[in-house]
C-alpha cells in the first residue's frame, strides 16, 4: 500500500476528529453545561488520564509494528 494512503487516511480521521470536536463544543447542550460534571472532577480524571494511557500505549505498539515490518 501507498504511504500517500497512510497520509489520506490519517489526514481524514484528524479532520473528521476536528470537525467532531467544535460541534459538540458549540451544541446548545454543551453551552447550557452540566453542574454535576464539574463537581465530579476527580472520576473525570481518572477517566481521562486512562483514555490517554491507553491511546500512548497502542500508539507505540503500532509504531513497532509498523518498524518491524
Amino acid at each position: 500500500m501507498s504511504l500517500s494512503v497512510y497520509y489520506l487516511l490519517f489526514a481524514t480521521i484528524m479532520l473528521i476528529g476536528a470537525v467532531w470536536t467544535m460541534w459538540i463544543g458549540m451544541s446548545k447542550k454543551n453551552k447550557e453545561g452540566n453542574p454535576s460534571y464539574d463537581h465530579r472532577t476527580k472520576g473525570n480524571w481518572s477517566r481521562l488520564s486512562w483514555i490517554y494511557i491507553l491511546v500512548i500505549v497502542l500508539g507505540y505498539a503500532a509504531l513497532v509494528i509498523y518498524i518491524v515490518q
